[in-house]
């Protein structure tokens, strides 16, 4: 944006919005009507200037708008384009021009007073300036309310962090901040303006809800001009718990945390003795056929004394076996005798004069008899 002339004159007394009061036709082209109802828009950081469109009946051809500007302190007027102001408002086909700055070195400067016309083109046509009120950025624009709000709860106090609603020099305003705040339900309390964009709630009750709203306010640094800005919307957040808080909470969790479990517990054994026989009977495992028996299913050709007899007899017992042979009576005053033949080996089948060798003595005794 050209710079404004070096010499300042008072500020005036400025109106945003309104009619703007058309000025007379410069020439004998002005045969359009004028943009109507000019606007200027001034919110934070916002500059734009806004108009009524205008048409001809008898041409369709699009009517394009040109904008100038110009500051107090001058009486010449500056087309609003990109050499300038890095916004080309010359030739528009759009009822407004915006000329918000990107940064603090662009833009019409907030503490200059500014006035803006605009007028109407259509071929050869040309209608007659229409001029906006005279304003002066600082003084006029609407301040809206701090951005990027955030809070963090601690022990009985709120930590408000915050960004300001725009960018301004230090050395022309700055914003101070002030704090509605109440408990959930409770009376409505203010803190003191703050400059710093970290605020501390004290004093507040654990474990409570209280919301908030925070508004901004600009002072101009070498001017005892203000503007206050508008609330923001309403936030809420619960304060956390002190310590002795905590240790009643503790506490009670770790006496809760013991009474459901006394309680599972003895409900758990309550129903194992009420239902010892039904529990037994579920964990109790079925009964199982004998391998035997179950051999002798899969084949019952196989005799089942044998079957049962295979694997019940001891391996490592022997049986002895034991043969007495008697003469008749006249040929035993001869020369009697008696053979005993031990073998060794198990028989499961003991005939008649075969006896086991643990009755060999009884056996023995009753031949001596008989001779």
């Amino acid at each position: 944006m050209r710079p404004p002339p070096p010499t300042l004159l008072p500020p005036l007394l400025l109106m945003l919005s309104g009619f703007g009061a058309a000025a007379p036709p410069a020439d004998s082209l002005a045969q359009l009507p004028a943009p109507g109802n000019l606007k200027v828009h001034l919110y934070n950081a916002q500059q734009a200037l806004s108009w009524e469109p205008v048409s001809l009946d008898s041409d369709p051809r699009p009517v394009v708008y040109q904008v100038q500007y110009k500051y107090s302190t001058s009486s010449n007027w500056y087309d609003v384009n990109k050499e300038d102001s890095k916004v080309d408002c010359t030739n528009l086909t759009r009822t407004e021009c915006d000329f918000t700055a990107n940064s603090l070195s662009e833009g019409f400067p907030r503490r200059f007073n500014i006035s803006l016309r605009v007028r109407a083109k259509l071929g050869g046509l040309v209608s007659a300036w229409a001029t906006a009120p005279w304003f002066e950025h600082y003084r006029n624009a609407t301040i809206g309310p701090p951005e990027n709000i955030r809070v963090t709860p601690e022990e009985g106090s709120l930590i408000i962090r915050l960004s300001a609603p725009f960018d301004v020099p230090a050395t022309e305003a700055y914003f101070v901040y002030c704090v509605y705040y109440w408990e959930k339900a409770g009376a409505k309390q203010v803190t003191r303006p703050f400059r710093s964009n970290f605020i501390t709630l004290n004093d507040l009750k654990p474990l409570r809800v209280y919301c908030f709203q925070v508004k901004a306010e600009l002072f101009l640094t070498k001017e005892n001009i203000s503007r206050p800005g508008h609330l923001s919307n309403i936030s809420c957040c619960e304060t956390a718990a002190d310590a002795s808080v905590k240790l009643q909470q503790d506490f009670l969790a770790a006496g809760t945390t013991f009474l459901v479990l006394s309680v599972v517990v003895g409900s758990c054994l309550f129903l194992v003795l009420r239902y010892r026989g039904l529990v037994k009977h579920w964990f109790h495992s079925p009964p199982r056929i004998p391998s035997q028996i179950e051999e002798y299913l899969k084949d019952p050709a196989q005799p089942i004394l044998d079957a049962l007899d295979k694997d019940s007899s001891p391996k490592d017992d022997t049986w002895d076996s034991v043969s007495v042979v008697t003469f008749p009576e006249n040929e035993q005053e001869g020369s009697p005798q008696s053979t005993l033949n031990q073998s060794a080996g198990p028989s499961h089948q003991p005939t008649e004069g075969v006896l086991c060798a643990k009755e060999a003595a009884t056996c023995l005794s009753g031949l001596d008899g008989a001779t």
